[in-house]
């Protein structure tokens, strides 16, 4: 009696049948459908976090893909006018030199009439005496005034402010004798008035909140109180 397959095929290899002729399948059943991208197969335009993200999308303030490092986030987009959500905004700079000129008028005003009596003004002495006094009276002036609450005398006439750059408190007493230090000191030992030339145009070339040299050492900002 014939034991032979009646289908005509024969087992390869001791009876094994071989897989090398099957049919390619057809597609796998986890294949991603047409139109879904992303790393979880979320659809393209759906805008999940898990591909790209949505147009018009600011990463969290302080997040690793925040672009200043700042807890501002990128400027403008907190609901605040200011560097800091709910700030005032920054003080502008027309408020800001008059300020600066009616502190260092009133200040020099108080060293000539300390002076007037020791000093002759007729000689080149007497008005580098009273520039130096000057220098010595802002800085203790406004160390003293900016630790207590931001503002010098000129700084209320013009209704502007200086504040911390990481909350928008007062500055610390460390922070605004730092700031008066890094204004009158360069000028008094070896620049005069071209130190505070460079400072403030330093200001106005910087972005985004306007610091001068004198800020940026004390991490400080000026922002309008009107």
């Amino acid at each position: 009696m014939s034991t032979s397959d009646p289908s005509g095929t024969e087992p390869e290899e001791g009876g094994r049948p071989s897989f090398d002729k099957q049919p390619p399948s057809s597609g796998s059943p986890y294949d991603t459908p047409s139109g879904y991208g992303g790393q979880y197969g979320a659809p393209a335009d759906s805008g999940s976090p898990y591909g790209d993200p949505p147009p018009g999308y600011v990463p969290p303030p302080g997040s690793p893909g925040d672009p200043y490092g700042s807890p501002y986030g990128a400027p403008g987009s907190g609901p605040g006018p200011g560097p800091v959500p709910g700030m005032p905004p920054l003080g502008g700079w027309g408020a800001r030199i008059l300020a600066r000129l009616v502190d260092y008028l009133l200040v020099q005003v108080i060293a000539i009439v300390v002076l007037l009596p020791f000093m002759h003004f007729d000689e080149q002495s007497g008005w580098v005496g009273s520039f130096w006094l000057s220098g010595v009276l802002y800085l203790v002036y406004e160390g003293l005034m900016l630790s207590r609450d931001g503002q010098t005398l000129g700084k209320k006439l013009m209704k502007v402010r200086v504040a911390m750059l990481a909350d928008g408190t007062s500055p610390t007493s460390s922070a605004a004798w730092t700031r008066a230090a890094v204004f009158v000191v360069p000028a008094l030992i070896c620049c005069g008035g071209l130190w505070w030339i460079v400072d403030g145009l330093f200001g106005v070339f910087d972005k985004p909140y306007r610091q001068c040299i004198h800020d940026k050492a004390a991490k400080t900002v000026v922002v309008s109180t009107a």
